[in-house]
């Protein structure tokens, strides 16, 4: 059996024609002759060599009527007006109706010169029935023609459908670039920006430690664990961008805080409860949120004790990050990108942030939380 999937992929002529060859073969059975539309009231007539091509030029071009919709539409509609004046009356006249709503579906241009064209062919087909004994009348023949209009309109609605719904992907596509993008840029702004500070800084210090060689060595060393860290970093990044990877922790808080010790800055850190399995994207916010603020308490703050506490509750994570003697980053030449991109990441959660300044120093906190999908 043909999958749904394979069928879509086949050419659009493969896939309508097997209704145009139903209603060719539906209109040759007995027992449907003169069972057709009948416009005008024309007496039947019996089917003959002519009436067998009426019926395949009515129904085959149904086979091209969303390739070369208009052809399709002048197609049918004389084999349809053959139809109803030499009195055949057969199934197929069926395919004007398709042919209609497909028309207003697919047809790119010349849309309005078709629907003149239409209805000039019409008020022609009706002048002709009439004068071949039609005993419709006029109420008849606008019935019709509104019918007939009102098929080209439902293939008109379905395109502007088609393409509200096209713009609205179009739109979501975008937005879904920008999000991408600026998830992007503030994952780096916090790579780097921690990394290279923390860099920076060991390198500062170094300067002074060339008559303790012991000391300097240590310092070199952090140096390159903390370069050879934001390599990695770096990479788990880029990795993102591959559609194929695998989502992977960002790192362990002990870690961090141990790097940041050895770039001068004294951190006591303290830990409560443990992370669930379902905490989602939260673990890696509260992991951002540190990062920044012991980011800028290296640069801001260098020297100055920063407290760390992040508490692990059942359905949120609490983290408070605190630096004596600090001020905003705002106050002392920072952009506050950072901050501002920690308050959006964590209101995406629909968790709470703030960062000021309190008890002569500068706190950050954030309560996130915990069960979001990454």
């Amino acid at each position: 059996m043909i999958s749904l999937q394979r069928w879509r992929a086949w050419d659009v002529r493969v896939q309508d024609a097997p209704l145009a060859l139903l209603l060719a073969l539906a209109s040759l059975v007995p027992a449907l002759h003169d069972k057709g539309t009948q416009l005008g009231g024309l007496p039947n007539r019996p089917f003959d060599a002519l009436a067998i091509a009426v019926i395949a030029l009515e129904c085959l071009p149904l086979v091209f009527r969303r390739k070369w919709p208009l052809v399709c539409l002048a197609v049918v509609s004389v084999a349809f007006a053959a139809d109803q004046l030499r009195g055949y009356h057969t199934v197929a006249g069926t395919a004007l109706s398709i042919a209609l709503i497909s028309a207003g579906l697919h047809l790119s241009h010349h849309r309005r010169g078709t629907v003149i064209a239409l209805s000039a062919g019409y008020a022609g087909l009706a002048v002709a029935l009439e004068l071949n004994g039609a005993t419709e009348g006029v109420a008849g023949f606008v019935t019709f023609y509104l019918a007939v209009a009102a098929l080209w309109a439902i293939g008109a609605w379905l395109r502007l459908s088609r393409s509200a719904e096209e713009e609205r992907r179009r739109h979501v596509a975008a937005a879904s670039r920008v999000a991408e993008r600026t998830l992007i840029a503030r994952e780096l702004h916090d790579v780097v920006t921690h990394h290279v500070t923390a860099m920076v800084v060991q390198a500062e210090a170094a300067r002074y430690l060339t008559a303790a060689p012991d000391r300097l060595d240590q310092t070199l060393q952090a140096i390159t664990d903390t370069g050879r860290r934001s390599l990695t970093d770096l990479r788990h990044l880029l990795d993102l961008l591959n559609p194929d990877h695998s989502t992977e922790a960002l790192g362990d808080l002990r870690t961090l805080v141990e790097q940041t010790r050895l770039a001068g800055q004294p951190v006591e850190f303290a830990e409560e409860g443990e992370a669930t399995r379902d905490a989602g994207s939260a673990e890696a916010v509260a992991y951002r949120v540190v990062q920044e603020a012991l980011t800028n308490a290296l640069k801001y703050a260098h020297g100055n004790p920063t407290n760390v506490h992040v508490r692990y509750g059942e359905r949120e994570i609490t983290v408070e990050v605190g630096t004596e003697g600090a001020r905003s980053s705002t106050a002392v030449g920072g952009s506050g990108r950072g901050l501002a991109g920690l308050r959006e990441r964590v209101d995406v959660l629909g968790g709470e942030f703030s960062a000021g300044q309190r008890d002569g120093g500068f706190v950050v906190r954030a309560r996130i939380p915990a069960g979001n999908p990454a």
